[in-house]
């Protein structure tokens, strides 16, 4: 089969967690031309995305749902949102907040929201998207799959990427339509697969 479900071209391409490593990957990849929502944060638990997703997005990063976990890096400060159990280490410089407060978070939510303005006017104009997704099983991607359809106009794929004990690309035949399921090795997936996600991508590209 190979990545034929994903050939082509697309008018957005999207990440849609678990870590930052699809959006790393649409950047190598020439597929990443302006940021979604979730580039840029942990999303571990793939039932509270497609939560996001059925409400719209409404509360997602809202200032009252925050937790200020400590530092992500050394410039950067780990937030939880944790009514939508997401995780933000690239928003909140260290600088310019505190442990205690917060203090940019109007211009970062302001950026937020532009995200999530943007994937919705996305996903009911453009003809075709793709979503790429770490980590999530074959009952969690058909539900995504499910409320994806309800809500965007035309055409979509969905990649989904897990790690495991192999060696190369191994691809599940997953029996849910425009969906592409694969394995890649799981020994250093941050640089150690990129071949293999150029592989995935071949003959993907951008209208």
């Amino acid at each position: 089969m190979g990545n034929d479900i994903l050939k082509g071209g697309y008018d957005a391409v999207f990440s849609l967690g678990d870590l930052c490593l699809g959006a790393i990957q649409m950047q190598k990849n020439n597929l990443r031309p302006f940021s979604g929502p979730l580039d840029w944060m942990g999303s571990p638990l793939l039932p509270k995305v497609i939560e996001l997703f059925e409400k719209r997005f409404s509360d997602f990063m809202l200032e009252e749902n925050l937790r200020i976990v400590g530092k992500a890096t050394d410039k950067m400060m780990l937030v939880s949102d944790d009514r939508n159990l997401v995780m933000s280490n690239h928003d909140f410089e260290i600088a310019h907040n505190s442990m205690t407060q917060l203090l940019t978070y109007p211009q970062v939510k302001e950026k937020l929201d532009r995200r999530v303005n943007r994937l919705f006017v996305k996903l009911t104009s453009a003809q075709r998207i793709l979503f790429i997704r770490t980590s999530a099983s074959l009952e969690e991607t058909a539900l995504l799959q499910q409320v994806l359809r309800s809500i965007i106009v035309n055409d979509f794929r969905i990649l989904v990427v897990n790690h495991g004990p192999v060696t190369g690309i191994v691809e599940n035949y997953w029996p849910i339509d425009h969906v592409y399921s694969v394995v890649l090795p799981n020994n250093e997936i941050w640089e150690g697969n990129n071949a293999l996600w150029s592989q995935l991508f071949e003959d993907v590209y951008l209208m």
